[in-house]
């Protein structure tokens, strides 16, 4: 079982960066993809995100390459997205999501969610 907790939500202008973190609880962690999913008001959840177990391979939405990039360090069981040049079309409910099948896989199925942060983008 993996418990996920996020955190780094909150009020930014456009154009500012933030950091949200995903800190994992589990054993099996390490071996499992991770990443980023976020959901707007009135909108489906959508992937933004994710890692493979290793850290070596990383898979982004388009709407956010170039701005965000997704980092793990599995001693502190914990997964980062920073993002930069933010928009206000960023503003959504950002969820951390794990699984063991790889993170082609992740794009459409997650065994673990945690409950969110709140990122707001002012214009």
């Amino acid at each position: 079982q993996v418990q996920l907790v996020e955190s780094g939500g909150g009020l930014v202008q456009a154009g500012g960066s933030l950091r949200l973190s995903c800190v994992a609880s589990g054993r099996t962690f390490s071996s499992y993809a991770t990443g980023w999913f976020r959901q707007a008001p009135g909108k489906e959840r959508e992937f933004v995100a994710a890692i493979s177990w290793s850290g070596g391979t990383a898979d982004y939405a388009d709407s956010v390459k170039g701005r965000f990039t997704i980092s793990r360090d599995n001693a502190k069981n914990t997964v980062y997205l920073q993002m930069s040049s933010l928009k206000p079309e960023d503003t959504a409910v950002y969820y951390c999501a794990a699984g063991p099948r790889g993170i082609a896989t992740l794009r459409f199925w997650a065994d673990y969610w945690g409950q969110g942060t709140q990122v707001t983008v002012s214009s």
